[in-house]
C-alpha cells in the first residue's frame, strides 16, 4: 500500500511539474509571439478597412466622373444640334443669294452679297 502511495504521490508531483512547465511555456514562450500575432492582425485589419474606405471613395469619385462625362457629351450634343441648325440657316442663305445673283463675276458677287449679308 505503501508504495501505491508512493506512485500516486510521484503522478501527482509529475502532473504539477508538467503543469508548472505549461504555465512557464505559456507566460515566457508563447505569450509574446501571440501577442507579436495579435498586433499583427489589428494591423492588416486596420488595413484593410482602410483600404476598403479609400475604394469606396475612389468608386463615388468614379461615378461623379461618369455622371460629369455623362453631362458633358449631353452639352456637346446639344451644342452640336445648336451650331448645325444656325450652319443649315447660314448655308441656306448663302445659296440664297447665290441663287439671287445676275450677271457679273460669281466670286466678287457672291463676296459681295456675302459681306452685305454678314454687314461687312
Amino acid at each position: 500500500m505503501n508504495t501505491w502511495l508512493a506512485r500516486t504521490a510521484g503522478a501527482g508531483l509529475l502532473i504539477l511539474l508538467g503543469m508548472t512547465a505549461g504555465t512557464w511555456a505559456t507566460t515566457e514562450h508563447f505569450r509574446p509571439l501571440l501577442d507579436d500575432q495579435q498586433d499583427k492582425a489589428a494591423k492588416c485589419t486596420a488595413a484593410r478597412d482602410n483600404l476598403a474606405g479609400l475604394a469606396t471613395e475612389q468608386g463615388k469619385a468614379l461615378g461623379d466622373l461618369v455622371h460629369a462625362a455623362s453631362v458633358r457629351q449631353a452639352a456637346a450634343e446639344q451644342a452640336v444640334s445648336e451650331a448645325k441648325a444656325s450652319a443649315d440657316l447660314d448655308y441656306a442663305a448663302a445659296n440664297r443669294l447665290q441663287q439671287e445673283w445676275t450677271g457679273g463675276d460669281q466670286c466678287a458677287a457672291a463676296t459681295s452679297i456675302i459681306d452685305t449679308e454678314l454687314g461687312l
